[in-house]
């Protein structure tokens, strides 16, 4: 494999320093938790070689999410990428073709890069609302094609396809014979009606979820696959376990712990999503230079600068950066022009996302009032 650091990773906020940023938009979880807020005292637990699928009462919790799923179906990872980085590696080889729907989470695109195969884009577009193109996914499979890729709700936009659009992309990959591989991570994140788990709707669709956007524990890297095939579910299992054998006792304890009271915590969650959410549909509602497609899910969102083609985005997120303390995630992570940007409105204090948006309106209008010295 030819592995290349993900640009999303060289350009996160540790990279640059903490110090230099004051209002930090560019993560895409809630908040972080501390083990304290959560959890009393673990207590004693055997630190020996935890079960290579996965604590036994984790993946319980887990199952219990979707109908018709088992224990069985549900394999414990270290995180969405290490469950995206097996699914990738045990599917793929350099004669095969997958398709990704883009703007997708890196991972979803570096990893089959780095193997090699051969990979078809199928591009959203901001102008119809980030919306899937069931027909492009449809000519795009080819006969070597081994799955398709999306996340739902869509990192970086927040969109959400429909149940029946899911219902449909799930009958095509049936008839064509390849996969679907759904990462899920911001499902409990919705707000309206919640998607099934994608994987209980059907043995072709592989799901990916992990604990660390909607519950902000990112740090136990816990994460998970759902597959209702059996045989992939083993080819899955022996990746894992000579990646690294079992995860940590410890942090699936945790996991486990948290799963335990996951209506509880998403109660008192969704308030504060839609306050948070509300801010942020002012912003872009009062400042003309905004333009976006309001996320249906999750806790991030994909604005557009509406400005002129000889905009200086260079200039922009090094002023943003540099003088206002403001860090947003450009559209050049997600393979999109860097008129967007992905900014996480559910991690910073609300002070913090007041005062991040307002540097944004403010540097915007600084960069197109300079001008062009190479003129």
């Amino acid at each position: 494999m030819k592995y290349a650091r993900m640009v999303i990773e060289a350009e996160a906020p540790e990279e640059y320093g903490y110090e230099r940023i004051r209002f930090n938009l560019s993560e895409s979880s809630i908040r972080d938790q501390t083990l304290h807020s959560f959890a009393s005292a673990l207590p004693d637990l055997t630190l020996f070689y935890g079960e290579h699928r996965g604590e036994a009462r984790l993946r319980r919790l887990i199952a219990a999410q979707g109908t018709g799923l088992a224990p069985d179906h549900v394999l414990v990872t270290a995180g969405a990428a290490g469950a995206l980085f097996i699914i990738a590696t045990s599917l793929l080889s350099p004669d095969d073709h997958l398709v990704v729907v883009r703007p997708n989470y890196a991972t979803n695109i570096e990893t089959p890069k780095a193997i090699g195969c051969e990979i078809t884009y199928i591009d959203q577009s901001f102008d119809d609302g980030f919306a899937l193109d069931l027909d492009a996914i449809a000519r795009a499979i080819r006969p070597n094609t081994r799955y398709v890729s999306i996340t739902c709700p869509h990192n970086p936009t927040g969109t959400v396809i429909s149940e029946p659009a899911l219902r449909q992309l799930i009958a095509l990959v049936q008839v064509r014979g390849c996969r679907l591989l759904v990462d899920e991570t911001y499902r409990d994140l919705s707000y309206g009606e919640q998607l099934p788990v994608a994987a209980s709707l059907s043995p072709s669709v592989i799901s990916v979820s992990s604990l660390s956007k909607a519950y902000g524990i990112p740090g136990i890297r816990v994460g998970w696959i759902v597959t209702r095939d059996a045989a992939l579910y083993q080819t899955f299992l022996a990746a894992k376990e000579q990646i690294g054998i079992c995860g940590s006792v410890i942090d699936e304890w945790i996991a486990g712990t948290m799963l335990e009271r996951r209506d509880s915590f998403l109660a008192a969650l969704s308030p504060l999503m839609h306050e948070r959410l509300a801010i942020t549909r002012d912003w872009v509602a009062n400042d003309p230079l905004i333009e976006w497609v309001e996320p249906k899910g999750g806790v991030v969102a994909f604005p557009r600068m509406k400005v002129d083609d000889d905009f200086d985005f260079d200039r922009f997120y090094a002023t943003l950066l540099d003088k206002y303390g403001t860090y947003v995630g450009p559209g050049h992570w997600f393979g999109m022009p860097r008129s967007h940007f992905r900014i996480g409105f559910l991690w910073p204090l609300e002070e913090e996302l007041r005062g991040g948006l307002a540097a944004i309106s403010a540097a915007i209008r600084e960069t197109a009032s300079q001008p062009d010295v190479a003129a």
